[in-house]
């Protein structure tokens, strides 16, 4: 049993505490009302002064938006976001929740200055009386909170949120001031709009826009009205009225919102008995956030956000830039076409999507004279799943930047042939002819043969005084009937090892490491050059990533000039404002005639040499050259190939262990291989694709080369 002694403290309190809230309300009043009557009195003068002096600036930052990564036909591939939401404007919102949140948190929002004392007396009666616990916060107060605390978590001071029922005294009176003074900067409707932007719905759904999708898979301006209602209810305990939790406290609230609503003649009587009778009736769409959650091309997603995270241009460190991809609101326009992505991620999928001893495949398209990335397809998936092979790394791309920052990309795979047309470009450029004769028999080129390198010592690899590479001991041909003399092209179109070899004692070192380099080749892993003084590299013993194959034989496609890969062409924050994209970088890297050499060459590939066999005949619909690409343990096999308008890199093999594994006595769909070679797996991979996709693009025809190009010598 109480003391009677300690009711009449109680009693007094609560009547102390009244007389002082009435005083801060009469403060308020003053300060909203007749700002000279602050001054009638020493003891209200002082309350002034005190209110007065409190911060009254509040900066309304943009608050954290999603950002949208798109195809350059204008498809969603991916979302970020740190806090789920999407602004909209007042009009894109419909006028159930505009009259559903004030009638339940602010019934006079329209009639105060920030702050309501005739709704503070309220609650503080109600409170002090012992009825229901009521609060007494404005939209206008409760919009300041939210601004107050979205500053704080995009400072990373998340911890320093003071949450409503923790606010003291002090903290009250100074968001009322920051009330009244936002309520001098902007109208009651941007006030509203910038509140339900903000407002926290659930930890997938901040703002109305996102909660509407969430919970109701419909924008907010669909939004019926039991559905307004039971957002606007959800607000006040985003946990406790959570609809897929407690549905039925769901309900309780909403149809107390619907009372409010009525009470103010927003509603009808029969509107609102119709929404108290209708159910939650949830259209759950989750939220779906980054790479991993990407509706398609996740490894190309990976790869834009690696290079919007490496760019200091979007922020002067990683985590300003972490920052702005998830908070920043922004719209990154890629190069990706849609159109080609879904026919290439079907191409890999059916070639090796879910195969048990995780061989990998890939496809990479560019636009030759763009330097665009129009697809990047893998057999994976990015998180695991039953059943599926699943790796974050990037089977297309490098493993670092020319920086040496991480693209979280695989490395590169030995190319295997599909270096050869390089070496063949160097034949051209040094005005040799296709048609000359080479001596494929040779087969031992020893220690201290004399190679022509007019650069002297590169890499530590040359050696000056014997003008030797080092020695191949015992070149092998992949059949046995190539050890003879031979046309150049021949040797090329056939991918003859020994005829390349071959063509090498005939040229500059320097030059091919020129021509190699000009065409954008370089080491996947390190981003290094590739050093063509080491003779294993006429045949592709370092790995090469697929993208840079893909760009390099865009360079034949476009008459030799090279332009640098690009993913990203437009990128704009959440008020429109532009930031730097990727911009066409082109230069001429081979002269013109002697791309068009190797072009019609590698045109042969396909009609009578190592890619003849390749089905569906592609060279029977659009000009088109290629080549056919093995390592020597067959752990990495390619086609490379292109028409005028479209370059495209296939690649099947060990992507993952690393590329140590022989493609050899395997079985891949059901279908067993005793060695697998560019054509079989690679080749129809890419034959299918480019006959579905390339008339997308432009495939006319090839120019020739010229006449002495071809010509018998002599």
């Amino acid at each position: 049993m109480s003391r009677p002694g300690s009711k009449l403290f109680a009693a007094f309190r609560r009547v102390a505490s009244y007389f002082t809230v009435s005083a801060v309300c009469g403060v308020l009043a003053a300060s909203l009302v007749v700002p000279a009557l602050a001054g009638a009195g020493v003891a209200l003068r002082a309350s002034a002064t005190y209110f007065n002096n409190l911060p009254s600036e509040l900066t309304v930052d943009p608050p954290s938006q999603s950002t949208k990564v798109l195809t350059a036909d204008g498809k969603t591939i991916a979302i970020f976001y740190a806090e789920n939401r999407v602004k909209v404007g007042l009009d894109q919102m419909s006028p159930f929740i505009k009259d559903a949140i004030v009638a339940v948190e602010d019934r006079r929002f329209y009639e105060h200055a920030g702050v309501d004392p005739q709704g503070i007396l309220r609650a503080l009666a109600s409170n002090l009386t012992g009825g229901s616990r009521q609060g007494a916060s404005t939209l206008t107060q409760q919009y300041v909170t939210n601004v107050l605390n979205e500053s704080l978590v995009s400072a990373d001071k998340g911890d320093r949120i003071v949450l409503n029922g923790q606010k003291s005294f002090g903290d009250k009176v100074r968001e009322m001031r920051l009330a009244i003074e936002l309520e001098k900067k902007y109208t009651k409707d941007e006030i509203l709009a910038g509140y339900l932007n903000i407002v926290f719905f659930s930890r997938d759904a901040y703002g109305i826009e996102a909660a509407s999708r969430y919970f109701f898979s419909t924008t907010a301006k669909g939004l019926t009205l039991p559905q307004a209602a039971l957002l606007a209810g959800l607000v006040k305990s985003p946990s406790f009225y959570n609809p897929l939790v407690y549905p039925d406290n769901a309900i309780q609230r909403r149809n107390h919102v619907l009372d409010a609503m009525l009470s103010l003649g927003r509603i009808s009587q029969a509107d609102h008995d119709a929404a108290a009778a209708s159910g939650v009736d949830l259209n759950i769409t989750p939220g779906r956030q980054g790479c991993a959650a990407a509706e398609m091309a996740p490894y190309f997603c990976d790869y834009v956000s690696h290079l919007i995270l490496n760019n200091p241009a979007y922020g002067v460190d990683l985590a300003a830039r972490v920052k702005k991809l998830y908070r920043g609101g922004l719209t990154i326009t890629t190069t990706l076409d849609s159109r080609l992505q879904l026919a290439a991620q079907a191409q890999v999928d059916a070639t090796a999507g879910a195969n048990p001893d995780k061989w990998g495949a890939s496809l990479v398209s560019i636009g030759p004279g763009t330097g665009k990335i129009l697809a990047m397809a893998q057999n994976t998936v990015f998180l695991p799943e039953p059943g599926k092979f699943d790796t974050q790394l990037n089977f297309n791309v490098d493993s670092k930047d020319a920086r040496g920052d991480d693209l979280n990309g695989a490395g590169g795979f030995q190319p295997g042939s599909t270096m050869k047309p390089f070496t063949l470009a160097e034949w051209l450029q040094e005005g040799k002819s296709l048609a000359d004769q080479v001596d494929a028999s040779r087969r031992s080129y020893p220690l201290g043969f004399r190679w022509k390198s007019s650069c002297g010592k590169i890499l530590g690899a040359y050696d000056t005084a014997q003008k030797s590479l080092g020695a191949a001991d015992d070149l092998q041909n992949n059949d046995a009937g190539y050890y003879r003399r031979m046309r150049v092209d021949y040797g090329v179109y056939n991918s003859i090892n020994t005829a390349t070899f071959a063509e090498a004692a005939q040229l500059d070192f320097c030059g091919i490491q020129k021509m190699v380099d000009s065409a954008g080749i370089h080491s996947g892993l390190d981003n290094a050059p590739v050093n063509m003084h080491q003779l294993g590299n006429l045949l592709g013993a370092i790995g090469v990533a697929p993208l840079v194959l893909a760009n390099a034989f865009a360079t034949f496609a476009n008459d030799g000039k090279y332009c640098e890969p690009v993913a990203i062409v437009d990128v704009t924050d959440a008020a429109g404002q532009q930031l730097p994209a990727e911009a066409k970088s082109c230069r001429d890297a081979i002269k013109p005639n002697v791309a068009r050499g190797v072009t019609s060459v590698l045109q042969d590939v396909l009609i009578k040499g190592s890619g003849v066999y390749i089905k569906p005949k592609v060279q029977s619909r659009f000009p088109v050259a290629a080549k056919t690409g093995t390592s020597n343990t067959n752990g990495a096999t390619w086609v490379v190939g292109y028409t005028s308008g479209l370059a495209t890199a296939s690649f099947f093999g060990d992507a993952l262990d690393g590329q140590n594994r022989p493609g050899q006595n395997i079985t891949v769909n059901g279908q067993f291989y005793k060695s697998i070679d560019g054509y079989m797996l690679a080749g129809p991979q890419w034959a299918n694709y480019m006959l579905e996709v390339a008339g997308l693009y432009p495939a006319g025809a090839f120019p020739p080369p010229p006449e002495s190009m071809t010509k018998k010598p002599g």
